[in-house]
């Protein structure tokens, strides 16, 4: 090493610390690789780490036995590969933000004859796409009220029928299919939508209209999804005092910490209001380097085809690489954008809001009561810090058909249901379910970086199979594999009496059925389990209303699938009326169709 120490590059690039065992530690950036990976040591009398290091950074040099460095062409080169490298490698001594989420906005086509509003949460290609957002809560709430509130083109699929559809005989579109309204006049409904956009006041309290009007028709499941939905908007973190119409669109970031943990803190402004927010809570250290948190929190919020919708992005910090980073998220907005640390004057005030914002959150977190079972956890597994996100994984079938898995997501003992995902697998046998699920997942940690600890239902065998798949891919990151206890040849799943087995890194786990480190694992089965299950029975129910609707005469796939295109779902179908269904298929058809439905 002190080799390889004495012939470092006078060049930017990115360097990584290796321990005695090939595992990674630590990613950094540098101007000069010669210069900054050479001051994290002292070279007399003889190597050793330098006495001015942190006490987290000297434990980590004390384990370093290899030393990588990868030069760049310029520093915003490094900083890019840097980010990237953290992301997907997960090193033991970085900061992880855990921050993986990519926000939804809500987009419309401008240049299409009749635009609907959609989601997205990468870049849409087209002329004239306009963006609303990000909307880090809510943003499927405020879509759904748009249509609800302003009769739109309701489906992708209505504009490709020649006739009027439901949704015009209950006023919800105006039907410019059949050339019923004009693109003018349209919009003008557009105008009133993007009101609703702007002012989620007065959504609400349209919807609250409508909700009463429902509850008054005895439509109780309506009033009650507008109730939910009503429930969503009002979530979205927003400070309607805050109006500051003669700033520009901007971005605001702040970061804090206590002696536990960090934040991050992040304000949207739109139209001189700010109209959202954002929170990032991570696991503090002695010595924190604040420019690598807004570092880390930009290039990661930012990405390669993240719509950008500021002109400026304001840190409560200054920050010495601005520049760098103004160029990278330059190049990915397509425009300039400056990235400041304002002094004085309306923006300096917002980056105070921003401040007080992740004190006070950083004080409500610290009077959260603390559980100590996480850190009983890392014991257990002999985990460096306690695990914050876990991914935990099933897959279920029925004799090789509606075969699926699932993927449930724990963050600070609560579930991340936004964070849940289903796979539609055409493996026929659990241990290659296994694989192409997994598989999947280690492919999108690029865009989707990887948890903390890893959870499998099965025995060794799964679990050998994931460290591989992990390791194939150069991924730090724990597993544990929960096997179900077999009582008469069946699983045993009665809670605080099943005794599973823990399958671990340090070998086999057998704790008692009262332990709370096994019922915590337990749990985390036992939700991704419900999970599988159900999407395994929707699957399976889709493929039976599938068939029943091949058995009537005359209705093939290839119909099926047009009145799919048409009505959007299979509920949707069931519910159509005779002119609905003609709409569609021949009158005979359509007949035999609707007497059919009426049936099942």
């Amino acid at each position: 090493m002190l080799e390889k120490l004495k012939n470092l590059p006078d060049s930017p690039g990115v360097y990584q610390y290796f321990d005695k065992e090939g595992r990674l530690l630590y990613v950094g950036k540098a101007k000069s690789l010669k210069k900054r990976v050479k001051s994290y040591f002292r070279f007399t009398p003889e190597l050793s780490p330098s006495p001015r290091l942190g006490p987290r950074i000297y434990r980590m040099i004390l384990q370093t036995a290899q030393i990588e460095t990868i030069v760049t062409q310029s520093e915003s080169d490094a900083l890019l590969l840097e980010n990237s490298l953290i992301k997907q490698l997960k090193p033991k001594y970085n900061i992880l933000l855990r921050d993986d989420k990519t926000y939804p906005y809500i987009y419309i086509d401008l240049s299409e004859p009749f635009p609907r509003f959609e989601l997205t949460r990468k870049v849409v290609k087209g002329k004239n796409i306009k963006y609303f957002g990000p909307f880090p809560t809510g943003a499927r709430a405020i879509l759904s009220s748009l249509y609800e509130l302003v009769p739109l083109v309701q489906k992708k699929g209505c504009l490709k029928g020649k006739k009027a559809c439901l949704f015009f005989q209950i006023g919800r579109c105006k039907a410019p299919c059949e050339g019923k309204i004009g693109r003018s006049d349209y919009f003008r409904l557009l105008d009133e939508a993007f009101g609703y956009i702007h002012n989620k006041k007065r959504v609400t309290t349209a919807l609250k209209e409508k909700m009463s009007h429902y509850a008054e028709s005895l439509r109780f499941e309506e009033a009650a999804e507008i109730r939910d939905r009503i429930e969503a908007i009002e979530k979205i973190e927003a400070f309607s005092s805050t109006d500051l119409a003669k700033l520009e669109d901007l971005d605001i970031f702040a970061v804090d910490f206590n002696e536990s943990h960090g934040i991050v803190v992040r304000l949207f402004m739109r139209e001189g209001k700010i109209v959202s927010s954002s929170h990032t809570l991570f696991s503090a250290y002695e010595d924190m380097d604040i420019e690598e948190l807004y570092r880390r929190a930009i290039l990661e919020f930012y990405g390669s085809d993240t719509p950008f919708t500021a002109k400026s992005v304001l840190t409560a910090h200054p920050i010495e690489e601005s520049g760098e980073l103004a160029d990278i998220i330059s190049l990915r907005a397509g425009r300039k954008v400056a990235i400041v640390h304002p002094g004085r004057g309306d923006k300096k005030r917002l980056i105070d809001l921003a401040m007080k914002n992740a004190r006070e959150l950083l004080r409500q977190q610290k009077r959260v009561p603390k559980s100590d079972l996480p850190h009983k956890i890392a014991e257990l597994l002999e985990l460096e810090r306690p695990p914050s996100r876990i991914e935990v994984f099933d897959n279920s079938h029925l004799m090789g058909e509606a075969c699926v898995g699932a993927m449930v997501v724990q963050v600070d003992g609560k579930w991340d249901k936004e964070s849940y995902r289903r796979y539609t697998l055409d493996s026929k046998d659990e241990y290659s379910q296994m694989r192409e699920m997994l598989s999947r997942r280690i492919a999108s940690f690029g865009d989707s970086p990887p948890p903390d600890l890893w959870v499998i239902d099965g025995g060794k065998a799964l679990r050998d199979l994931a460290v591989a798949l992990l390791k194939n891919a150069g991924v730090n990151l724990p597993v544990t594999a929960i096997a179900k206890e077999k009582i008469d040849a069946k699983a045993h799943r009665a809670k605080g009496a099943a005794k599973d087995i823990l399958h671990t890194a340090s070998g086999v786990l057998d704790l008692m059925p009262s332990d709370s480190r096994l019922q915590w694992f337990q749990r985390l089965r036992d939700e991704a389990h419900r999970f599988a299950i159900a999407f395994h029975k929707q699957q399976r129910l889709k493929k039976e209303k599938e068939i029943s609707l091949l058995q009537v005469k005359g209705i093939g796939p290839a119909k099926v699938k047009r009145l799919l295109d048409y009505f959007g779902s299979f509920e949707t179908i069931k519910k159509a009326d005779l002119q609905s269904l003609g709409d569609v298929l021949s009158r005979k058809e359509a007949q035999m169709l609707f007497d059919h439905l009426k049936k099942i």
